[in-house]
C-alpha cells in the first residue's frame, strides 16, 4: 500500500510538473511521451550520388535506402563548408564556421596536425553539451578532427570530452588518410616528384652560388633569391626523409583522454567502432542518449575489409561505400536489438560532397556527386555542399516523405535542443533552424530564406529561397578555376579559395537551382528579367549577414595551424608505439 501511494504521488508530481512547465520548453504539438534518443550517423567524403535512394543504380546501399524509405529524405540538404573541419564545427554548434573561427585565411582548409593548437574553441557550445546538461548520456565513436590541446599536452581544451561528450573512442585527427602504406607511398611519391621538378632548374643556380662563395665570398649577401632556393631544396629533402615520422604522429587511436593505439591499425577500426557502438547502446538503453557514429568511410585511403573487396563495379571506392552501408545496417540492427527503434531519432548525413581530386593513376578514389557541379573543397558549387539528409523517427515522422526545401547541417543543433526540451544559448547567433515543423509536415515558412556558402573566410556564394515560394536562386561571387576541359582542380589536393586560382565575378553568376540544379546554365539579364532584382535582394541579405559577424581568432591560421612538438600525443616512448586495444580483424 505504501509503495502504491508513493507511486501515485510521483505520478501526480510528474503530471503537474508537465502542466506548469514553460511552453517553450515543451515540444510544440508533440504526441510523444518521452524525449527521444538521438543516433547521428556521419559519413566522411560521401558523394550524394553514391546512394541508391539519391539516384545511384550501380552501387548497393540497401540499409541507407531502407532508412530513407522509413523516414524523411531531404534533397537540398547543405553543408556549411565543403571540407570537413569547418563543416563538422558547424554541425555541432549550429553556426557558420566563420563565427567560431573554424576557418583559415591562409589556405589551410582543415586542421593539418593533431599536435596543432587550433581547434573548436572552448567557449563554443555544441549540441552534445546541451544534451549532457539536459540529462542525456553522450558518446562519440569515430572521427573528430576538431583539435585536441591549446597550450599544453594534457589540457585537451578542444577534445570531445571538453565539448559535451562523456565517452570518446576514435581518431582525434583525420587519421585514415595517414595511416596506411598506400597513402604514405602516394605522399612520398608526390614529394619526390616535386623535389625532382624543383631541383632540375635550381641545380645550375645552386652550383653557381657555391662557386661564387669559393671565389668571392663577399658577394653572397647579394644573392638572396639563390639562398631562398637552396632553403626550399633542403626543406623538400627534409620532407621526404621525415614523412614517415610525421605520418605516424597523426596516426593514433584515443579512448577518452588516453592514446591507446599508435600507430593506428587501420584494418581493425571498422570492427572496433561497431563494438563500441554496441557497448554504448546496451549500457545507455535505460536513459536518454546521444550517440554520434562518425565513420572513417569513405575517405581515402579507403581501407576495406576482405568481405567487400571486389563487391562493386566501381573499384575500391565503390567497395568502401558498400561496406559503409553494411556498417550503417549493423548499427541500426543494434538499435532494434536493444528495443530502442521506436524511441530514437536517427539522422544520416555526410560532412560534405565527394572528392573529385582523389585520383591515383587516373583511377577515381572519390565519390560521385549526383550530377551536381563540383565537389569537395570547391567553395559554393553544389557538388561539394549537397549532402544526404535522412531523418527517421517511427510513429512521429511520416515514412517515405521527401522534402525539397533548402536545409542545413546547422539545423541539427536547434532541432535536437528543441526535442530534448533544452534551451539553445541566447548569447550568440545560432544560424540553424528547428526542422521539426518541416519534417512533421506542419504548414509555415521554409526554415531558411537565405544561406551563405563560404570557402575559408571568403564568401563564395549565397542562396535565396523567397518566403512566398518560387525558384531557389543561387548567386556565385567567386568560383575556383578548374583545370581546362575538366570539372575539378586536378593536380592540386583541393581547389583554392582565393588568389590566382579563383575567378571573382562582376556581375555575379546567377542560377535557378530549382530548374538547373547542376548549375550548367548561368542566367543573363536578357534571359531573366528578374536578374538585377535578385542580385540586389541577395546583396542586401549578404550585407545584413556580415553585420552580424564578430571578430574571432582563426583557428586554422598560423601559428595555431602549425605542428607544435609540445602538443604531440605519444604513447610507449619514441618513436610513439603502443597498442592497448584488442584487434578484431577487418570487418
Amino acid at each position: 500500500m505504501l509503495q502504491f501511494r508513493i507511486r501515485s504521488i510521483w505520478t501526480l508530481v510528474v503530471v503537474v510538473g508537465t502542466w506548469i512547465l514553460p511552453a517553450e520548453a515543451q515540444p510544440r504539438g508533440a504526441s510523444w511521451r518521452r524525449r527521444p534518443n538521438f543516433l547521428i550517423l556521419l559519413a566522411d567524403d560521401l558523394g550524394l550520388g553514391d546512394l541508391g535512394c539519391y539516384g545511384n543504380s550501380t552501387l548497393r546501399t540497401p540499409n541507407i535506402d531502407r532508412l530513407a524509405q522509413e523516414g524523411v529524405k531531404l534533397t537540398q540538404h547543405l553543408a556549411a563548408a565543403s571540407v570537413c573541419t569547418p563543416s563538422r564545427a558547424a554541425l555541432l554548434t549550429g553556426r557558420y564556421p566563420i563565427r567560431s573561427g573554424m576557418v583559415s585565411s591562409e589556405g589551410q582548409r582543415v586542421l593539418q596536425w593533431a599536435a596543432a593548437s587550433g581547434g573548436l574553441p572552448p567557449q563554443e557550445v555544441t549540441f552534445a553539451r546541451i544534451l549532457q546538461d539536459a540529462g542525456y548520456l553522450t558518446a562519440l565513436v569515430g572521427k573528430w578532427h576538431l583539435g585536441l590541446s591549446c597550450a599544453s599536452l594534457g589540457d585537451h581544451c578542444h577534445h570531445p570530452l571538453s565539448h559535451g561528450f562523456q565517452r570518446f573512442v576514435g581518431t582525434p585527427f583525420s587519421a585514415m588518410g595517414e595511416c596506411t602504406q598506400w597513402v604514405l607511398t602516394q605522399k612520398l611519391g608526390r614529394l619526390r616528384a616535386g623535389l625532382h621538378v624543383l631541383l632540375r632548374p635550381l641545380c645550375p643556380a645552386v652550383l653557381a652560388m657555391a662557386a661564387g662563395h669559393l671565389l668571392r665570398p663577399t658577394r653572397l649577401p647579394r644573392a638572396p633569391v639563390l639562398w631562398a632556393s637552396l632553403a626550399a631544396v633542403l626543406l623538400s629533402a627534409a620532407s621526404v626523409l621525415l614523412g614517415p615520422l610525421v605520418a605516424r604522429a597523426d596516426c593514433f587511436l584515443m579512448r577518452n583522454h588516453s592514446v591507446t593505439q599508435q600507430p593506428l591499425r587501420a584494418p581493425g577500426v571498422a570492427t572496433l567502432m561497431l563494438r563500441e557502438a554496441a557497448h554504448f547502446l546496451h549500457s545507455a538503453r535505460r536513459s536518454p542518449f546521444l550517440l554520434v557514429v562518425s565513420f572513417l568511410h569513405v575517405h581515402t585511403p579507403l581501407v576495406t575489409g576482405p568481405r567487400f573487396l571486389g563487391s562493386s563495379p566501381h573499384g575500391i571506392y565503390g567497395d568502401n561505400v558498400q561496406e559503409l552501408d553494411w556498417m550503417v545496417g549493423e548499427v541500426l540492427g543494434m538499435l532494434e536489438a536493444e528495443g530502442l527503434r521506436e524511441d530514437t531519432l536517427v539522422y544520416f548525413t555526410s560532412d560534405h560532397g565527394g572528392s573529385l581530386e582523389a585520383q591515383v593513376d587516373g583511377q577515381q578514389y572519390g565519390g560521385w556527386n549526383g550530377g551536381y557541379r563540383g565537389g569537395k573543397g570547391m567553395g559554393g558549387w553544389e557538388g561539394g555542399i549537397r549532402v544526404p539528409g535522412i531523418f527517421r523517427w517511427p510513429g512521429q515522422l511520416e515514412a517515405g516523405r521527401v522534402i525539397h526545401e533548402p536545409t542545413s547541417l546547422m539545423d541539427v543543433f536547434p532541432t535536437l535542443c528543441y526535442l530534448a526540451g533544452a534551451e539553445p544559448p541566447r548569447d550568440r547567433v545560432i544560424d540553424g533552424r528547428d526542422l521539426m515543423p518541416l519534417l512533421s509536415g506542419s504548414p509555415g515558412r521554409p526554415p531558411h530564406e537565405f544561406l551563405f556558402h563560404y570557402c575559408e573566410d571568403v564568401l563564395h556564394a549565397a542562396r535565396w529561397h523567397p518566403a512566398r515560394g518560387g525558384p531557389v536562386w543561387k548567386v556565385h561571387y567567386v568560383t575556383p578555376n578548374f583545370r581546362p576541359g575538366a570539372g575539378a582542380c586536378y593536380g592540386l589536393p583541393v581547389c583554392p579559395c582565393s588568389g590566382p586560382g579563383v575567378t571573382p565575378h562582376d556581375p555575379p553568376l546567377l542560377f535557378d537551382v530549382s530548374g538547373d540544379p547542376g548549375e550548367a546554365r548561368p542566367l543573363t539579364p536578357r534571359a531573366e528579367p528578374r536578374f538585377w532584382r535578385v542580385l540586389g535582394r541577395v546583396a542586401r541579405a549578404v550585407a545584413r549577414h556580415r553585420g552580424t559577424l564578430r571578430a574571432a581568432a582563426l583557428q586554422l591560421d598560423a601559428p595555431r595551424s602549425l605542428w607544435d612538438p609540445r602538443l604531440q600525443p605519444c604513447c610507449g616512448g619514441f618513436p610513439c608505439r603502443c597498442d592497448r586495444e584488442p584487434f578484431f580483424g577487418a570487418a
